[in-house]
C-alpha cells in the first residue's frame, strides 16, 4: 500500500489497532435537531473521546505503524491543540518521545494538556502553517518522524474508524455531517461509509462543513486542485486550515457529496445550542455540523448524523461564545436610546421594557455621548429577550412610546 491509498480494509485494520486506546464514543438522538430537519437526527459524541477529540484515532494508528527505528528517533507534530494532544497521548501510550509545535495563541487548556501527556511543547508563530514549517525543520535536523495532522494515509484511515462506528450505531443513517479543516476526518469517514453503503445497496450522503473565514475546499474543488487561501480569523481553530492536503483533496472531491460554509455567528449559536439543549461542551469546530443545521444549510435524505468532533475549548472563549451566541440567537440586545434631559425619562423606558417582558441586564446613563445637545442624554440599556420576534416587539413598543431606539448589538 502506498501513502496515497486509503481503502476500507485499511480503515478496518485501524479500527482493530486503536481499539485499546481510542474509545467507541456514543451517539445521542437529538430531538430538537430532529424537529428542525424533519427526520430522525443523531449526534455522534466524539467530543467525549479521550483527549477530547477525534484526533487521537489518526495519531494512534499512525504511530502504531512506525518501525522500531522510527520510534527510537521520536516524533514531531504541529497543531493548534487537538492533533497535539492526540499525538502526545498516543506517543505516551506507545513509549515514544514527542515534540509538538504549537502557535503562540493556542488555547491554554490544549497547551497544558499536551504537556501533561509528556510531550515537549515548542510555541512558535501565529498559525498552524508556521508550526508545520517549524516541525518540518525539526524533523530534518533531528531525524524525528513528522506526524502530519491530516495529510497521511494512516492518519486518514484512523479518522475513518468513526465512519464504521457511525454505521454500527445508526445503521439507517442516510446523511452524515462532518466538519472539514484539512480534510483527513471527512476523507476517512467518506471512504468508510461509501463502502458500507455500497454493501447495503443504498446511498449515504456525506456533507462537509467549513468555517467561512477558512473555507479552502470550495475554491479548491472549483479549481480542480488544492488552492491556498488567505485565512481569516475564526473561533473554529480546529478547522482553520489554509490549504487542503494533497492526499485528502481527491478523496474529498470524489466522495463528499456537498460542502457548506457557516459564519462565525452560526458557530457561536451552535456551541450555545448544544450547551443548552444537551448539556454538552463542544468547541466551535466540533459544532460546525450543528451550525449548518441551525443555518438551514442541510437538506437531509433521511436519518441524519451530525459529528461533534471535539470538545476542547478554553473556558474564557466559552464565556465569550455564550455571550456572542445569545446575541446571534436574538436572546440579548443592547439599545441606545436618546432622551430629553428631564426627570422621569429613565422610568418611562423601564416601564415600556417591563410591559413587553424584556429583562434589563445593564444600564448606562450618560450626558457625554457624541452628538448630544446640552438638553439631551443617552440611555444605553442591555436587555434579555426571547428571540428575534421578541426583539422586534421591544423596538416597536419603544417607538410607540415616542422613543428612537438604535440597536448597538443585535
Amino acid at each position: 500500500m502506498t501513502q496515497h491509498e486509503v481503502t476500507f480494509a485499511h480503515i478496518e485494520d485501524a479500527a482493530r489497532t486503536i481499539a485499546g486506546v481510542a474509545q467507541h464514543t456514543p451517539v445521542d438522538q437529538a430531538t430538537y435537531l430532529s424537529g428542525l430537519l424533519g427526520v430522525p437526527t443523531y449526534m455522534k459524541l466524539e467530543n467525549l473521546q479521550r483527549t477530547g477529540s477525534f484526533k487521537l484515532r489518526g495519531a494512534t494508528y499512525r504511530l502504531s505503524r512506525l518501525t522500531d527505528a522510527e520510534r527510537a528517533r521520536g516524533v514531531v507534530a504541529a497543531s493548534a491543540g487537538n492533533h497535539a494532544q492526540g499525538v502526545a497521548f498516543a506517543a505516551q501510550q506507545l513509549g515514544i518521545d514527542a515534540t509538538i509545535f504549537m502557535p503562540l495563541g493556542a488555547p491554554v487548556p490544549k497547551l497544558l494538556a499536551t504537556k501533561s501527556y509528556g510531550a515537549t511543547v515548542i510555541t512558535t508563530g501565529t498559525t498552524v502553517e508556521d508550526c508545520l514549517a517549524g516541525a518540518a525543520e525539526h524533523a530534518e535536523r533531528t531525524g524525528a518522524v513528522m506526524i502530519h495532522p491530516f495529510d497521511h494515509a494512516d492518519v486518514i484511515a484512523g479518522q475513518g474508524t468513526l465512519g464504521i462506528e457511525i454505521i454500527e450505531d445508526v445503521a439507517e443513517a442516510q446523511t452524515i455531517i462532518v466538519p472539514i479543516g484539512g480534510g483527513g476526518l471527512i476523507a476517512g469517514i467518506a471512504v468508510a461509509v461509501k463502502e458500507l453503503g455500497a454493501r447495503a445497496r443504498r446511498e449515504i450522503k456525506v456533507v462537509g462543513v467549513q468555517a467561512a473565514a477558512s473555507a479552502a475546499y470550495p475554491p479548491s474543488i472549483a479549481a480542480g486542485h488544492p488552492v491556498a487561501i488567505e485565512r481569516g480569523a475564526t473561533i473554529a481553530d480546529g478547522i482553520a486550515v489554509a490549504k487542503p492536503g494533497e492526499i485528502t483533496f481527491p478523496l474529498v472531491r470524489d466522495l463528499v457529496d456537498e460542502i457548506v460554509v457557516v459564519e462565525e455567528d452560526d458557530l457561536a449559536r451552535a456551541v450555545l445550542t448544544v450547551f443548552e439543549r444537551t448539556k454538552l461542551v463542544v468547541e466551535p469546530a466540533g459544532a460546525a455540523p450543528i451550525a449548518a443545521i441551525l443555518g438551514g444549510l442541510i437538506e437531509p435524505t433521511g436519518t441524519t448524523v451530525a459529528l461533534l468532533s471535539g470538545g476542547n475549548i478554553d473556558p474564557l472563549l466559552m464565556q465569550r461564545i455564550i455571550a456572542h451566541g445569545l446575541v446571534a440567537s436574538g436572546r440579548y440586545m443592547t439599545l441606545r436610546v436618546p432622551l430629553p434631559d428631564r426627570p422621569g425619562q429613565l422610568s418611562r423606558v423601564a416601564e415600556v421594557l417591563a410591559a413587553v417582558g424584556a429583562n434589563v441586564i445593564e444600564v448606562l446613563h450618560t450626558r457625554h455621548d457624541m452628538g448630544l445637545t446640552l438638553n439631551d442624554v443617552v440611555l444605553q440599556v442591555s436587555v434579555e429577550t426571547r428571540g428575534p420576534n421578541h426583539q422586534s416587539e421591544v423596538l416597536d413598543a419603544l417607538r410607540a412610546a415616542d422613543f428612537t431606539p438604535e440597536v448597538v448589538s443585535s
